[in-house]
């Protein structure tokens, strides 16, 4: 290992595909880490002097990949909740990138940030790698197809399956509150998340301080929470009253409870471990390193 605790002294070239708030907060810890690194989506314009932007739409042709490339980064997003969003954004960006990848001959570490939507289950469960996928929607059918070609096409690829991420702009139930129309559900509704700045060092940690990653990570904070628990939380810390109670809003029954034990045990700590942290960090405007 180097200086910096990474297994390979050689940094190289770090790839961002779809180079979007996630990705360019990744960008920014590879950055600091001494990598280059470089960051496709497409409007460049936004990205931070630290990332080498470039104009990419991912479903189109792609340009060359550099040489020294030693790790891809995808981190899609859709544009919409449509399955041709999906479509475009997942499984049809990931099949690109990995053809350029083989096009340009360049054996990178790969690691693709998907979504723990792919287990299904709203029983109230806990849910860890070892889960079988059983996702319920369209869009997470296409997110498990995604994952399946990645790891059809690379074998020794990471996915990093996250939910529910909340910080800088993401800010939803607070919105909510704020607006009035947040509603405590009657029943216990069980949510997981994860902070953006703790999911990108997720992100950092599984690419550059394990020798070899596994295949799939769990990638949401220690504490699975009741919906109401976070909005009675939140209202508290804003000075707002308690929403009232009322069915939930959401399609699902009871919801799951995902288990970080497998992220935790490669020595991954999390800057905000429960969401109580990381929503005072929010409402605080701490740790914003960019808008």
């Amino acid at each position: 290992m180097d200086q910096s605790g990474e297994p390979n002294a050689t940094r190289g070239t770090v790839l961002i595909a779809g180079c979007g708030d996630l990705g360019t907060e990744a960008g920014l810890r590879f950055a600091a880490a001494g990598h280059r690194v470089i960051g496709w989506r497409r409007s460049p314009g936004k990205l931070p002097a630290e990332i080498e932007g470039a104009a990419v739409d991912l479903t189109g042709e792609l340009p060359q990949i550099p040489a020294d490339t030693r790790i891809v980064v995808l981190a899609t997003a859709a544009d919409g909740r449509t399955e041709d969003a999906y479509r475009s954004a997942y499984l049809t960006a990931t099949g690109n990138v990995l053809d350029a990848l083989d096009r340009d001959g360049v054996d990178a570490q790969v690691l693709l940030v998907s979504s723990t939507a792919v287990f299904g289950g709203d029983d109230g469960g806990w849910v860890d790698e070892s889960t079988p996928l059983a996702p319920g929607t369209a869009t997470a059918r296409i997110l498990a197809s995604t994952e399946e070609l990645l790891r059809s096409r690379r074998p020794h690829a990471t996915i990093l399956r996250l939910s529910g991420i909340y910080g800088p702009g993401r800010t939803r139930l607070i919105d909510q509150l704020t607006a009035g129309t947040a509603v405590v559900p009657q029943d216990v509704q069980w949510t997981n998340r994860i902070h953006r700045d703790d999911a990108a060092a997720a992100i950092v940690h599984l690419t550059t301080r394990l020798s070899e990653p596994g295949p799939v990570y769990v990638g949401v904070d220690n504490e699975p929470v009741d919906q109401g628990e976070v909005l009675e939380f939140l209202a508290a810390q804003l000075g707002l009253p308690t929403p009232p109670v009322g069915p939930s809003s959401s399609s699902r029954s009871g919801g799951k409870r995902l288990s970080n034990s497998l992220l935790r045990a490669t020595g991954f700590a999390f800057t905000y471990p429960t969401f109580r942290e990381g929503y005072l960090a929010v409402i605080n405007g701490d740790g914003i390193r960019h808008p």
